[in-house]
């Protein structure tokens, strides 16, 4: 199994390279400053919690690699990926605002490279079952194609609703469309999509959430 979906990741690959440098918009970190007012009041509040339609912490997108925001975005748009909240915020963004966004979240990662940590035997059998390592790279933070994310130290919880979300088919408001991460979430029972979330977010991140002044909690 982990050979056949080596040789699907790779041809995806492929195929997503080419198509990315085919539609490629440059981002402008500096206009991304002043086109992210519909997205601080969740990605700017360190551990904010989203309440509809689950309940997860809003995922760190701060280092985040841009194609992939931009990619996420358009899912959005797109209807591949469910979520009423962002669906209205991506269907308001041109592609030259998704790549500026893109841009300035992606120029707030850390500056130090996250590194491997050996997983426990009950996680490490699932991680080659999945071949996880194979489209997010080193550490989870190496991805083999830029427009793949970073995941090393996102929110466990987060992950796990993400990976979850690959599995659901039917509903109006959750759900992602995406024929590779379906094909490897559905291997997997709910109990062990929990361990490698869990593993996944322990690991040490490249992303961070990068605090704004007037959202940050408990203080004036």
């Amino acid at each position: 199994m982990r050979k056949t979906w080596t040789t699907v990741l790779a041809a995806a690959v492929a195929s997503v390279t080419s198509l990315a440098q085919a539609q490629a918009v440059s981002g402008d970190a500096k206009a991304g400053q002043g086109k992210i007012a519909m997205c601080i009041g969740c990605h700017g509040i360190p551990g904010y919690q989203a309440s509809f339609p689950e309940v997860y912490k809003v995922p760190m997108i701060g280092g985040q690699n841009a194609a992939y925001i931009v990619s996420a975005l358009q899912a959005y748009k797109k209807g591949e990926r469910k979520h009423p909240t962002m669906r209205g915020i991506a269907d308001s963004l041109s592609d030259q605002d998704m790549a500026d966004v893109a841009a300035l979240y992606a120029s707030h990662g850390k500056t130090k490279d996250a590194k491997p940590r050996e997983a426990s035997a009950a996680v490490a059998p699932l991680l080659q079952k999945g071949a996880c390592f194979s489209c997010h790279g080193e550490a989870f933070s190496k991805p083999i194609d830029p427009s793949y994310p970073k995941v090393a130290g996102q929110y466990s919880d987060y992950v796990f609703r993400a990976l979850q979300s690959y599995k659901t088919e039917g509903n109006p408001h959750i759900g992602r469309s995406n024929g590779v991460m379906a094909g490897i979430a559905k291997q997997f029972n709910n109990n062990e999509l929990q361990l490698l979330a869990k593993y996944i977010g322990s690991l040490d991140s490249e992303m961070q959430v990068v605090a704004q002044p007037h959202f940050k909690l408990g203080q004036k």
